[in-house]
């Protein structure tokens, strides 16, 4: 019975990391065409350069994000 289970609980786990790939890969692709703001669109601080390089697209600051992140703007 537990041969069953583990296989089971193997499949699952490839089902989930592939969807999570595609999420990922999605992301990517959308993110890869935007142009990243120099100031942020919420409270118009300047982005740094080096969060613009490592994050194509971000349209926010760093404190602004994680405010955007847990649904706080």
């Amino acid at each position: 019975m537990m041969d069953l289970l583990d296989h089971a609980s193997g499949i699952e786990t490839q089902f989930t990391e592939m969807a999570l790939a595609r999420q990922l890969d999605a992301a990517s692709r959308q993110t890869g065409n935007q142009t990243s703001a120099t100031e942020c669109a919420e409270c118009g601080d300047a982005i740094p350069q080096k969060r613009r390089q490592h994050i194509p697209g971000c349209q926010y600051c760093t404190p602004c994000q994680e405010l955007a992140d847990k649904g706080k703007l």
